[in-house]
């Protein structure tokens, strides 16, 4: 998929229900989020295919918000008691998000196929 053609369809045809004003926060949320699957997208290749590129991002969601959840820790042992509430916050927030995209791909399913199609032959 395109750049462009992930953004469309983030932006517009996200989870958000269409009565909800999408807010400049939530606007940066979704371009940052299109930026990251750029990126991956651009990993795939003869090397690398969507499973092994998806694996790589999940690892790198892992890894970062590991540290993020760190921040405002000052000592490991601390950090490493907060573990299991950490994992359940990013689990459940994981699981969400997940859910919500996997509806609006099966609602979207014949678009977000053609728009596969449509990159791929473009490629």
């Amino acid at each position: 998929m395109s750049q462009d053609n992930i953004q469309d369809n983030n932006i517009q045809d996200s989870n958000v229900d269409a009565s909800v004003e999408i807010t400049p926060e939530m606007q940066a949320f979704y371009q940052r989020a299109d930026a990251i699957i750029g990126i991956a997208n651009s990993q795939l290749g003869s090397d690398a295919h969507s499973g092994q590129v998806g694996a790589s991002l999940l690892y790198a969601a892992a890894r970062y918000s590991a540290s993020v959840a760190s921040i405002g820790f000052v000592k490991g042992d601390d950090f490493a008691k907060e573990k299991d509430d950490i994992v359940e916050f990013y689990v459940k927030q994981y699981r969400q998000m997940l859910s919500d995209n996997l509806t609006d791909y099966a609602q979207n399913f014949d678009k977000y196929v053609q728009l596969n199609q449509d990159d791929k032959v473009a490629k």
